[in-house]
């Protein structure tokens, strides 16, 4: 539980020493851009999360700023976190590695809320907000970067807002920090609509934010997040900013390399009653029970270059990193760390299948032409990691290094680790039958896509499926 509260200010000269350094620095870097604030409001976790709290923020500090009207900056409430970082020093929460390199999880998170005219205190619910995603990082362990998206699939205030869902970029003020601990960036949260998601997901993120900060109303330069806003970027342009949208698409394909999801896939290859089948995915079957060291070896693949959420009551957070990092060449590699790849290990046999049926409920059904089209056919890959276990599904093209899956074997299996190599003329073969996936209207579940010449089925089915497997 939380409490609100002014924050006390600088400490006077004789007690330096007993504030911690940590948030001494953050604090510096707010009262460089804060002045006149030394006393914000502060959101305060009531027990914090090293004594067992549930909230992973000992702080979020609330500042109002005036904005630049002659830049089109609107005046809005600014919110800072204290704790993804190392505030301490001192092990309670974060492993301290030395001062070299990033303190705690080396990032805080900051937003900027519109101000309603007349409001005289920031709303809290932002803190809230980020609670949730430190909660997120904290138990995935996985870090947030410039460019990633949030799917969160709900108002972020609770209202009826358009606003549902996030993407995360530095904030245009705050500058990264040295601290005793290791250095600290600060990103900024902004709230998009789901065409907006759905327009990153299939470029980049750092695309749509561009076009964002060019539209006053959808952010500015600042990016600061209207809840009442009511029109998308593509409403408000409808042709400039979808032409951008899929001209980038076409130019330079997708950065999004992969994202939790719900599905499994089924080997048809071999008849169920096969015992010594190591498919472990299998709808309607207790699965192949892996032993420990092979699920932590799986898990760490996976970790490589894709950030995923494995937590199921969490929401399905996607990376995009180091896409300002990629080489030009339209070849990823699977062995190569600069492209957010998977880097495969000898975890358990290879196996080559003759016959696959995968699985995927509406939401990741829907992302399977941003796999073909915004990754394939640019010489990439795309992974589903299942959200409720170790479960994943890789699709490569043929011109990807390091897979395991080849022309001649087009599905092959590691354990529960499936991957599928695809032609450039079956994904146009498959674009064209997957079309209506495209459209935003629902789509009447279940829906099934076979290539019987290919022997590739694919499904895509009602949540409850995936939420009670065994019934």
């Amino acid at each position: 539980m939380d409490e609100i509260r002014p924050v006390s200010g600088a400490p006077a000269h004789g007690l330096v020493p007993l504030f911690p350094p940590g948030l001494q620095a953050i604090y510096g870097e707010c009262r460089r851009l804060y002045p006149d604030q030394a006393n914000p409001l502060q959101v305060t976790a009531i027990v914090k999360y090293w004594l067992g709290g549930p909230d992973p923020l000992d702080y979020i500090s609330m500042y109002r700023n005036m904005g630049r009207p002659a830049q089109d900056v609107q005046e809005h409430w600014h919110y800072v976190s204290f704790g993804l970082s190392d505030l301490y020093g001192d092990n309670r929460v974060h492993e301290f590695t030395g001062a070299d390199g990033p303190s705690g999880f080396g990032f805080e998170l900051t937003f900027r809320l519109k101000r309603e005219v007349g409001e005289t205190a920031p709303p809290t619910w932002p803190a809230e907000l980020m609670q949730g995603l430190a909660r997120y990082v904290f138990q995935s362990e996985n870090t947030f970067c410039s460019g990633d998206h949030v799917s969160w699939h709900s108002p972020l205030d609770n209202s009826e807002s358009r606003i549902q869902h996030m993407l995360l970029t530095e904030d245009p003020q705050m500058q990264p920090i040295q601290t005793p601990f290791g250095t600290v960036s600060f990103l900024q949260i902004v709230g998009v609509c789901t065409e907006e998601l759905q327009a990153a997901q299939q470029w980049n993120g750092q695309g749509i934010l561009e076009l964002m900060r060019g539209i006053c109303i959808a952010g500015g330069p600042w990016l600061i997040t209207d809840m009442r806003r009511g029109e998308t970027i593509f409403e408000i342009d409808p042709h400039l900013q979808q032409e951008r949208v899929d001209q980038g698409i076409e130019t330079e394909g997708s950065n999004l390399s992969g994202v939790s999801a719900k599905c499994v896939w089924d080997d048809l290859s071999q008849p169920p009653e096969d015992e010594e089948d190591s498919r472990s995915i299998c709808l309607g079957s207790q699965p192949r029970r892996l032993s420990n060291k092979d699920t932590e070896q799986i898990r760490e693949t996976l970790r490589k270059g894709l950030e995923f959420n494995s937590k199921a009551a969490l929401p399905p957070i996607s990376s995009q990193k180091q896409s300002h990092e990629r080489a030009q060449s339209r070849k990823d590699s699977l062995e190569s760390e600069s492209s957010s790849a998977i880097v495969p290990h000898e975890l358990v046999r290879t196996r080559q299948l003759e016959s696959v049926h995968l699985k995927f409920n509406q939401e990741s059904g829907t992302l399977l032409p941003l796999c073909l089209r915004g990754r394939l056919l640019h010489g990439r890959h795309f992974t589903y990691k299942s959200i409720n276990g170790d479960t994943a599904i890789t699709f490569v093209s043929t011109g990807v290094e390091g897979a395991f899956a080849t022309e001649e074997h087009p599905y092959a299996a590691q354990g529960p680790w499936l991957q599928i190599l695809l032609t450039e003329e079956f994904v146009d073969q498959m674009l064209g039958d997957l079309q209506e996936l495209n459209s935003r209207e629902e789509t009447k579940l279940p829906r099934e896509y076979s290539w019987p010449e290919k022997k590739l089925k694919i499904s895509v089915l009602p949540d409850s499926v995936f939420d009670n497997p065994l019934q």
